[in-house]
Parts: structure tokens; sequence; C-alpha cells
């Protein structure tokens, strides 16, 4: 069992369920118990319709992006990586009732967010659903399915930074193998809380940014 690190006995800390951990492969939650216990293990909680805000951010992100690049994308197709540049070509034909739809299911999640932080500081989440993935792989393991990984690494992130929240991503080493990361989550412009937690994260040896081997 780990020691519940020094001075955390203020910060009341929660662990998001349902969709953070749906599909989540060992390492991941392993590492989040390891972060939970360490920080002073706090309830299961959940947010509630965080498949939605993902689909959300998905099409606001695409949209956004679109209408950032859409010069560039009528000039110059061929500059933009093909996978990326469909994507952005499908945010651009959105229509704007889906915007307008995901930005009011934006402020509905935020409240949503809002009524968890009346009741505690950091909540806690997987970043993703396994170990980081090698360098050109393009698949991972969702649950018992092999999905594509480029839209699917970000699926316990993107409902968080679609609300704006402060996030730290603090990397935890399995024995072997490759990092896994936990989400630090704090409220809106409470980084301190977040950096203050990972600071002691890694004072005790449980996450660090290690430099790979030669």
């Amino acid at each position: 069992m780990l020691a519940t690190l020094e001075s955390s006995d203020e910060l009341r800390i929660a662990v998001l369920g349902d969709w953070f951990q749906d599909g989540a492969g060992p390492e991941a939650l392993a590492a989040l118990a390891k972060v939970a216990e360490a920080l002073g293990r706090g309830p299961t909680v959940s947010l509630p319709e965080a498949a939605r805000a993902r689909a959300a951010a998905f099409c606001l992100t695409a949209a956004e992006g679109a209408a950032l690049h859409l010069a560039d994308l009528r000039a110059r197709p061929g500059d933009f990586d093909p996978g990326t540049r469909d994507r952005l070509l499908a945010g651009a034909l959105l229509p704007s009732a889906v915007l307008i739809q995901a930005q009011r299911l934006r402020r509905w999640f935020q409240a949503r967010a809002a009524e968890l932080f009346e009741r505690f500081d950091l909540l806690l989440a997987p970043a993703t659903p396994c170990v980081a993935p090698f360098i050109g792989q393009t698949t991972l393991r969702l649950g018992d399915r092999d999905v594509l990984a480029r839209p699917n690494i970000g699926l316990y992130t993107q409902p968080i930074s679609f609300i704006g929240l402060p996030v730290v991503a603090a990397p935890v080493h399995p024995p072997n193998g490759m990092p896994v990361a936990v989400q630090l989550i704090a409220r809106p412009w409470q980084e301190e809380t977040a950096l203050r937690a990972a600071a002691r994260l890694e004072r005790a040896g449980i996450v660090g940014a290690r430099i790979a081997a030669p």
C-alpha cells in the first residue's frame, strides 16, 4: 500500500468514473489507482453526459480548425496530412445547427463540472485508455476492441479541455513498458492546485518525466 502524501489532506479528491474508465486498459486503471491512493483516495463520481460532451468537442474542434485553415485548404490542400485534411474539410461542412447545439451542450456540461467542484478540489481521470503508443502506431485497444488511435487517443481528455478546465497530465511509469498519464483536473483558474498535487506526486517518485535510454 502506498502512503498518503504529506500535506494532501486539505485537498478534496474525487475519481471520475463511468466514461472516464470505460474501455481503459489495466495499465491506465492501475496508474489512476496509484495516484488516487497517494493523494488520499476520495469517492468515485460521475460527470454526466461525457460521451456527448466528447462528441460536441469533436464537432467544434473540427469546425474551428477548418475556419482557421480554410484559405490554405482551398489553395494548398496537398500540403496537409490526408487524415487531418479530411477531418478539417468535414468540419467546414458541418451545419450551423450542429454547432449551436454543441455550444449549448458545452454550457450545460460546464455547469455539471462546476457542481462537482463545489464538493471537490481535484478530479482524477486517466489521460488515455492505454500506455503511450509507439510512433507510427495506428490502432489501440479500447476494452475488447481494436480502434483507430488518432480519433480515440483523446477520449478522456476532450470532454475536459472542451470546457477549459486546467489539467496536469502526470506520467506514471509501470515497472516495464511505456508510461501512462493521469489527469489532475482543477476548477477554472486554479492551475496551482493541479500543479501542487503533481509536485507532491513527483517528490514521492510516483510520477515523473524520465529521459529515455539511448
